[in-house]
């Protein structure tokens, strides 16, 4: 069950994608759940067509994608609690491969606890957003974070 709230209104088809440009900022989000995915493209949506948002299900499925050179993200947003490779194994690996290990990390996750916030920060996430219950909230910290002066398309 999607953790923003039962907002079936908002469902887009899976795997929405924005049109990539050369001069738009590549998201990529890794989550299992298929609701989260969809809400998360949706506010984005709303936020700024400026960004392109690809998608995987787990974090094999995006580390094989970021090897192939499929996925050539500038920041990714990260769920933990997934089947296959959960959020902490992909963080490790993506951190320590010289290839990748520059690509900025957000978690996204329905967690709160202390302890994760702090080992995922220690492993090089740069943020640790956890899902809110409303669409409007995550707008607004999805705003935030793509406010930062290193996200931004201008």
């Amino acid at each position: 069950m999607a953790v923003f709230g039962l907002f079936s209104a908002l469902h887009c088809a899976p795997y929405c994608k924005t049109v990539n440009h050369n001069n738009l900022k590549n998201l990529l989000l890794i989550d299992d759940d298929e609701d989260d995915r969809d809400f998360f493209l949706s506010v984005l949506s709303t936020i700024s067509p400026a960004y392109s948002c690809e998608t995987a299900e787990n974090g094999l499925i995006a580390l094989d994608g970021l090897v192939a050179h499929k996925y050539a993200p500038d920041l990714i947003f990260l769920d933990l609690n997934m089947p296959v490779m959960s959020g902490k194994q992909f963080l490790q690996e993506i951190k320590a491969n010289a290839e990748l290990n520059h690509i900025p990390v957000i978690i996204l996750s329905t967690s709160a606890d202390r302890q994760s916030i702090a080992e995922t920060r220690s492993m090089g996430a740069i943020e640790f957003i956890t899902k809110p219950s409303k669409l409007s909230v995550l707008e607004i910290k999805l705003r935030e974070v793509l406010s930062n002066p290193s996200f931004r398309t201008n």
